[in-house]
């Protein structure tokens, strides 16, 4: 076997580990780019609050003109209102003895449910589009009862 004597590059180089000083600026002028970089993004940020000041105003306002209009029609027909409000505590107690079921159901057919799409399927087909057509009709009625929920009394003037 032949040495190869060429001359190799040291495993080892030096590092210089002094401490950084926070009194010398960076070589390059950097302070000046990160303050106008900051700058810049303090303006953006300025105006990203004042776009969503604008968005919670305009809903703000349009919740208060829905509520103040359903209060006049609750005025204007307290009867009626009277009456969507029997209707959806009747339609509660439905919907909660419907979704009985619907757990029951589910109990009962765990298994099937899980190992087949059919009968997944079947299930949702059959017990979907009521549920939700009845969760409508409740938030209908329960909108155009005399009783005003929370929410809305605290908007009230």
């Amino acid at each position: 076997m032949t040495e190869d004597h060429r001359p190799r590059s040291p495993m080892y180089s030096q590092f210089d580990v002094t401490t950084y000083s926070a009194q010398h600026p960076p070589a390059g002028g950097y302070g000046g780019e990160i303050a106008r970089l900051l700058r810049e993004l303090l303006a953006a940020q300025d105006r990203q609050n004042e776009l969503l000041e604008e968005v919670v105003s305009q809903l703000g306002a349009t919740q208060r003109q829905r509520a103040n209009e359903l209060g006049q029609w609750k005025q204007a027909n307290p009867e009626l209102a009277r009456g969507c409000r029997q209707a959806a505590e009747a339609l509660t107690k439905v919907q909660t003895e419907y979704l009985y079921s619907l757990t029951r159901e589910i109990a009962d057919n765990f298994d099937a449910l899980v190992d087949g799409e059919f009968m997944l399927n079947e299930f949702v087909d059959r017990f979907g589009p009521r549920l939700a057509h009845l969760n409508g009709l409740l938030q209908v009625l329960s909108q155009l009862s005399s009783t005003p929920s929370p929410a809305n009394t605290r908007n009230s003037p």
